[in-house]
């Protein structure tokens, strides 16, 4: 999400979905944008979810036209303010923002690049209240920074970085521009408001102490010269998409963190083990990332000097730091004095999101992962302990669920099938002996996540960004943003593959995405097989249909990159873009449909036995557009990328954040009035901003 680094570190020849996809359409006779030779659809019965299609009704707004205006769009009958822009004060006695770069005290505003967000209700007595709808503590990440943007920027007077010395000030307002806000909201009659002075709001950045918990905890590949017993670490960094628990609490996730790292050339200083761990997360030598930003070179302090991890001949305190990176943070909203965890048993890698299933009594607490690089893998994470309802009250449980289970890699086959592969030391070709990289305990494996996935041969993917659980079945989304680039290892298919084209502009590769989505065994969300298809191939409406429009989109639904995933507890599906390919016709959008299930396409049904179960199996993509409604709610503003959406549980109140507006260094918004649907002013430094969206008339968004 955000600005995106156009990298693929992994080295493996394991199949790529491509090539899944490519043997499926040519070895089972499917007709791209038709049925198949047979004619055949399958029929699917959802075990232990009775008759529920997956759906949650009739939309009920015509959908938004495509727009290249500097503002935000939405149905007829649809008001959106904003709500929490860029640098808004959160706590008591601070200062209007000026946005002109001359505030210093970040820590007490609204980060940068809102992103990934969820509302938790809040009861009177200060705890959570899964029901409340006027009240509650809004979570989001602040994904990056726009200090870049042509024109000028609200953190900096000028851009004054220097790759040889920064100011400790501005350093200072770039990382607290980082990181996570928690603030409250509540509705004062029909308006929606921060609480300034409210005492939950809280900023967490990239100072902000937190605990190493699970099986990493304790590791020497963690210890550093800020905690030496490999027990704590300090701030959380490029957060972009989030998740939720069970027992309210808030999930944040680390993705681009390997950017902000210098490294220069000490390999020969590193064993290979080090060279190799470093590399596979994109920090080789003399490495600088995408969002390298000089703040090691504050002098005198080791939480700026700790980015640069270089090893020296007298050793570097530091050279672990980046191994206490890349994880699922997890906070407690409702304790503004509460440490942020960072749970090590899910695994460590470019984080995008944590999608939790619905905790079932009895049934382990399962959540899904993507890895939001080029190439990378999607993950699972089983608790070894099942779910007890009690616990919804403990926002202490993540000690209990989080922090002791087994993760698992996805390994797509081409015949619809799928199975989760275990990382875990001793097993699926994970041993001590593994060379440059030995597998030698539960840490190990958990530390080089990525190269233990190489090695048990999980299929490499398309950027896979949000994750999303429908509540009616259980089944799971997840979007493959793009491939620009071409894709190794596809020479060999055997005839046409609908997801690698060149499109009508000339690009080739993948470059307008897919959404793919899966229904575990049994709709057991801990199963180890599953079966999956794919649910709408992005492209614009006027693409050829044989090859590239296979999902039949029209100028009402046609999109590019899908990017933010959501499902809101109708079992609507919402959908954001990060588009380029559709940049010259549309701003970035917002959608939403109603997602039947998998295998309710038309296409070859294939029979195949998974865990002693014989089923008819699902087909290659699923309906068309039109039988999911699937519909264009909202257009955003001129350079944006529309990321993060929660709800009311009411269904009455949406919040949509809109990020990087103006990136193009042509857009102003938002407008300092603060309707979200007016054009921005000339003069106005645009800012990121989260939104809040109502109906005229009061009734639930989209019916």
């Amino acid at each position: 999400m955000g600005h995106h680094p156009v990298e693929d570190h992994n080295p493996s020849n394991n199949p790529h979905i491509a090539e899944m996809l490519g043997h499926r359409t040519t070895r089972r006779g499917f007709i791209a944008g038709g049925a198949s030779t047979t004619g055949a659809v399958a029929t699917l019965a959802l075990v232990g979810c009775g008759d529920d299609n997956g759906s949650g009704g009739t939309l009920g707004f015509d959908a938004v036209p495509k727009s290249l205006e500097d503002r935000v769009t939405l149905p007829a009958g649809y008001s959106a303010a904003v709500l929490y822009a860029m640098g808004d004060p959160i706590a008591a006695g601070v200062a209007a923002f000026t946005n002109d770069g001359t505030q210093s005290d970040f820590d007490k505003r609204a980060g940068d690049q809102h992103d990934g967000m969820t509302f938790f209700g809040l009861s009177d007595d200060g705890t959570w209240d899964p029901g409340r709808a006027d009240r509650g503590l809004l979570c989001m990440n602040h994904e990056q920074l726009d200090v870049e943007r042509d024109g000028g920027n609200g953190l900096h007077q000028g851009t004054t970085r220097s790759p040889d010395a920064r100011a400790r000030a501005e350093v200072d307002n770039e990382m607290n521009a980082h990181g996570v806000s928690v603030i409250e909201v509540r509705r004062n009659g029909s308006v929606w408001e921060v609480v300034q002075d409210s005492p939950f709001n809280r900023r967490i950045t990239g100072f902000t102490p937190m605990e190493i918990t699970g099986p990493v905890r304790g590791s020497d590949l963690v210890k550093t010269g800020y905690s030496p017993n490999g027990t704590r670490t300090r701030g959380t960094l490029n957060n972009c998409a989030n998740g939720y628990t069970p027992w309210g609490t808030y999930l944040t996730c680390e993705e681009n963190w390997f950017s902000y790292f210098r490294r220069n050339d000490d390999v020969a200083l590193r064993s290979d083990a080090d060279n190799a761990n470093l590399a596979r997360y994109g920090i080789g030598p003399d490495s600088t990332g995408f969002s390298y930003r000089s703040w090691d070179t504050v002098p005198g302090d080791s939480v700026y000097t700790r980015f640069d991890i270089t090893e020296t001949v007298a050793g570097n305190a530091f050279a672990n730091e980046t191994n206490t990176f890349g994880w699922i943070v997890e906070i407690n909203p409702f304790d503004p004095g509460s440490t942020p965890n960072k749970r090590t048993a899910l695994g460590r890698f470019g984080h995008e999101g944590a999608w939790a299933a619905p905790a079932i009594a009895g049934e382990p607490v399962v959540l899904y992962m993507g890895d939001d690089s080029r190439g990378e893998y999607i993950y699972k994470f089983v608790s070894a302990e099942n779910w007890d309802p009690a616990d919804a009250t403990d926002p202490g449980a993540g000690d209990k669920y989080l922090d002791d289970g087994t993760l698992y890699v996805c390994r797509f086959n081409e015949d619809g099938t799928g199975v989760w592969v275990a990382l875990e030391p001793g097993s699926n070709g994970l041993d001590a002996g593994t060379t440059p990289y030995p597998f030698d305990s539960l840490a190990a494996v958990l530390v080089g996540t990525r190269l233990a996935a190489d090695v048990v041969g999980a299929t490499r993917m398309d950027r896979p960004e949000w994750g999303a659980v429908n509540p009616r079945n259980r089944e799971v989304y997840m979007t493959l943003t793009n491939n620009n680039d071409s894709v190794r290892s596809l020479d060999a298919l055997d005839g046409a593959n609908p997801r690698t084209y060149e499109d009508e502009n000339g690009r080739t590769g993948n470059v307008n995405g897919h959404i793919i989505r899966w229904r575990e065994n049994g709709s057991r969300s801990a199963a180890t097989g599953f079966r999956w298809d794919i649910f709408a191939f992005g492209a614009s409406a006027t693409a050829d249909a044989g090859s590239v429009n296979i999902s039949g989109l029209d100028d009402d639904n046609d999109f590019a990159s899908p990017d933010g995933l959501w499902f809101d507890d109708r079992g609507l599906l919402w959908i954001q873009t990060d588009d380029s390919s559709l940049s010259d016709r549309t701003n970035n959008q917002m959608l939403v449909c109603n997602p039947g299930v998998v295998g309710d396409g038309e296409g070859i049904a294939i029979t195949s036995t998974l865990e002693g179960q014989s089923e008819t199996q699902g087909t290659f993509v699923g309906r068309s557009a039109a039988d999911n409604q699937l519909r264009r709610f909202l257009v955003g503003p001129i350079g944006c990328e529309i990321t993060g959406i929660t709800a009311t549980p009411d269904n009455r109140t949406l919040f949509v954040n809109i990020q990087h507006p103006g990136e193009n260094g042509e857009g102003t918004w938002p407008n300092p009035s603060r309707d979200a649907t007016q054009a921005g002013q000339a003069g106005v430094l645009p800012r990121s901003a989260t939104i809040v969206i109502t109906r005229d008339d009061g009734g639930e968004i989209a019916f």
